[in-house]
């Protein structure tokens, strides 16, 4: 497998990735929702319509992405190491502890920081790593299942009417409010470590994303080992049946979504089916989108249009560290404040004025650095102690 035709396409999706979660966090103002008073009809119907279509579309599934493309860098780093008779594995951990420490350092100022989520969750790659294919795509199979999920509509079956308590993260997401709009950037940043943290913790297991990310991860490095990302007409092929079998999925998990939400009556059943058949809808979604995308790919024009994305993918992680502090210091009290006056149309100018923004600077960064700035960062800390012959090998 070809390795920088491989990259040249995981870059430039994990690229799309950081754009279309950018534009949803501005949507949202970094978590801090709130609808601007006094806007004219026809205004308050464009921010709806703006909403729906991008929750619709990356609401759920831009993670997804991300968290596949997590897993194949793991399998490249890792299959690179072996080829030379080393375990990545032991220098992979130490590895994730300080993408912890990057993403606690997210989670100052945003809550809803995933970095330090991937931390942690992709140490279920580690015991994984030396088996084969089929046992991997059983384990990450079951996962996406949502098992904990299916434990709840059991304990509903006896009483599928009985009312169910708020999820618990609404309490601290509605706690929360208060912080983001009023407090200064020290009460901002000790309530997104403890109360925001919380919450987000929480909305993450009550939306089955526990078990989502480590089956993405695994998937991601199923993806590397059949070596799909590669730009070939075997892998074309390979993406129109991915495309297609994807599509037929969505149709029919988002029809049996909703008549789950309209038919079933009962909430304590109704809860965990909608999460359970959601989970796969937004699965079969992203599958969509990542076929499509890799095909697009390899047309040519439409090619150099989606290389443009490459930059913000070879700095994912500068990019994503760099979209919380500049989106939250112009949204949230402690800085512009603008949640007050901004909905979704605007904020998705803002949103799509960031995202060039960014691009510019990391193609502008990386014709004169080989890495963005915390790449390079965490590449020598992840190898302090190598030689510099080992650590270039990565």
């Amino acid at each position: 497998m070809n390795s920088s035709s491989r990259l040249e396409l995981v870059d430039a999706l994990r690229g799309f990735a950081i754009v279309s979660i950018m534009l949803l966090h501005n949507l949202e103002h970094f978590d801090l929702y709130h609808l601007p008073d006094g806007q004219p009809g026809w205004l308050v119907a464009l921010d709806k319509g703006i909403w729906e279509t991008a929750f619709f579309l990356f609401g759920g599934k831009s993670y997804l992405i991300f968290a596949l493309l997590f897993g194949l860098t793991f399998q490249i780093q890792f299959a690179r190491r072996a080829a030379q008779g080393e375990d990545f594995r032991p220098r992979f951990a130490w590895r994730m502890v300080l993408l912890l420490g990057f993403g606690l350092v997210n989670s100052l100022f945003y809550q809803g920081d995933i970095l330090s989520y991937y931390a942690v969750m992709a140490f279920a790659l580690l015991p994984v790593a030396r088996l084969g294919d089929r046992a991997v795509l059983a384990i990450a199979c079951a996962l996406l299942l949502q098992p904990y999920g299916w434990y709840e509509v059991l304990q509903a079956l006896p009483q599928p009417d009985a009312k169910l308590a708020d999820p618990a993260s609404w309490t601290y997401f509605g706690r929360g409010n208060a912080y983001l709009a009023n407090g200064t950037l020290l009460e901002t940043w000790y309530g997104n470590l403890t109360n925001g943290k919380t919450a987000a913790v929480l909305w993450s297991w009550e939306n089955g994303r526990m078990f989502q990310i480590p089956a993405l991860f695994m998937l991601g490095m199923l993806a590397g080992r059949a070596g799909v990302f590669a730009l070939s007409v075997t892998n074309r092929a390979w993406w129109r049946r991915t495309l297609a079998v994807a599509a037929l999925c969505f149709a029919a998990l988002y029809a049996a979504k909703l008549g789950i939400e309209s038919q079933v009556a009962g909430e304590a059943l109704r809860r965990p089916l909608v999460m359970i058949v959601k989970s796969w809808a937004n699965f079969a979604l992203m599958g969509v989108i990542v076929a499509g995308f890799a095909l697009l790919y390899q047309q040519g024009v439409v090619t150099r249009a989606l290389q443009a994305f490459a930059p913000l993918g070879r700095m994912s992680l500068t990019s994503y560290l760099m979209q919380s502090v500049v989106g939250t210091t112009l949204y949230y009290g402690f800085g512009l404040g603008l949640y007050r006056y901004t909905g979704a149309s605007v904020c998705l100018l803002i949103g799509i004025a960031l995202a060039l923004l960014q691009g510019l600077f990391s193609a502008w960064w990386l014709k004169r650095h080989k890495q963005g700035p915390l790449e390079t960062l965490w590449h020598r800390a992840t190898w302090v102690g190598a030689g510099r012959t080992q650590a270039a090998a990565v």
